[in-house]
């Protein structure tokens, strides 16, 4: 079955969060369709009312912006009954008419029924590769300059075939950095500032701004996860927090901990790089304080959590994004401001502020 549609990927639970930013998103550049959603499922389709529009958001819809996806393809095919013994066929009548393209993908949705199909994903990709290549529709060797291929495996008989552009898609396998817990990390929280680091920061500017000799300030710093992660770069930190820091960290001799609430804590020195806050506290609450930051010049990029409602996840997302930058807007200067739901994310959406 041939169909334009826009694939998303999200977090399972959080279809309808995907869905309605999307159709906002579309709706502001005048673009209109429908989203097709099933709860736990991990994606979202989007259904352009013109086919022609489905290519215009996956080459200007940045998925930058877009808080609640993990991955954006443009789908032209949903394949069903595949033959076990030759589903490349079917897939290669698909993709015929593509532009020579740089790279292939073949993902799954992230749930347990769908990581079922990781041995079968990976497998499938060599000689899937092979096939696409002698098919003339992929180069020989992987061009970052040229689509990519993807094939999104709904079950062993069901995918969907489309294509992303090099420069607006997740660099990830579905999205999602793989990283390792460290042995020695106070708590799993910390995962949640490498994977942000990761996602907000290019890997070529890590030098610059994710680097040894930073000063950095957590809020709500206890046990000591997220400083865990600054202290291992090679930064110095202050962390505030009415609770016991992990004895490691303290021995570390780069960590200060000041027993205070992160709402009142105000820093001595004003070099402070990175801030960070990981508080269980209300979005708006903390919108207001890391704004304030800002304004006074106390850091000049920020990492911080919205805890969300149980309903209306999108629009708590989106009334914080608007005060924020209403904020940011009052104080002068020109910033750059992102939010996304990361895997490490739980009922939260991560904030990155960097000050221009």
């Amino acid at each position: 079955m041939s169909r334009q549609m826009l694939l998303l990927y999200c977090r399972p639970g959080f279809e309808k969060e995907c869905a309605a930013e999307i159709q906002q998103r579309a709706s502001e550049r005048e673009i209109f369709g429908f989203a097709r959603t099933k709860e736990n499922t991990g994606y979202v389709l989007f259904e352009c009312f013109d086919e022609e529009d489905v290519d215009v958001l996956a080459k200007k819809q940045a998925l930058k912006d877009l808080v609640f996806s993990r991955q954006i393809v443009a789908i032209t095919h949903q394949l069903t009954n595949l033959p076990q013994d030759d589903r490349i066929t079917p897939i290669l009548d698909a993709v015929e008419e593509y532009t020579l393209c740089g790279d292939v993908v073949v993902e799954y949705p992230d749930t347990n029924k769908g990581k079922e199909l990781s041995k079968f994903c990976r497998k499938f990709t060599v000689p899937l590769r092979n096939a696409l290549r002698k098919k003339e529709v992929l180069t020989n060797q992987e061009n970052t300059n040229r689509p990519v291929i993807h094939l999104f495996f709904k079950d062993g008989q069901t995918v969907f075939v489309g294509y992303s552009y090099t420069y607006n898609r997740s660099p990830f396998f579905n999205g999602v950095p793989r990283l390792k817990q460290q042995a020695d990390a106070p708590s799993r929280s910390g995962l949640k500032l490498e994977e942000a680091f990761h996602v907000f920061v290019p890997k070529e500017e890590w030098d610059d701004r994710v680097t040894s000799g930073m000063k950095a300030v957590d809020l709500g710093a206890c046990p000591g996860g997220w400083t865990h992660q600054l202290v291992r770069r090679g930064m110095f930190v202050s962390a505030v927090d009415n609770g016991q820091m992990d004895q490691k960290l303290m021995d570390s001799g780069q960590v200060k901990h000041f027993a205070e609430d992160g709402f009142k804590f105000e820093p001595v020195r004003k070099n402070i790089y990175w801030l960070v806050c990981d508080m269980v506290e209300k979005p708006m609450r903390v919108t207001h304080l890391m704004a304030d930051w800002f304004a006074r010049e106390w850091c000049q990029e920020a990492i911080f959590n919205w805890k969300l409602p149980m309903k209306k996840r999108f629009e708590c997302v989106e009334n914080n994004m608007a005060k924020l930058t209403e904020l940011l807007s009052s104080v002068g200067g020109r910033y750059e401001v992102h939010a996304k739901q990361l895997y490490h994310d739980r009922e939260e959406v991560t904030v990155h502020i960097r000050r221009l």
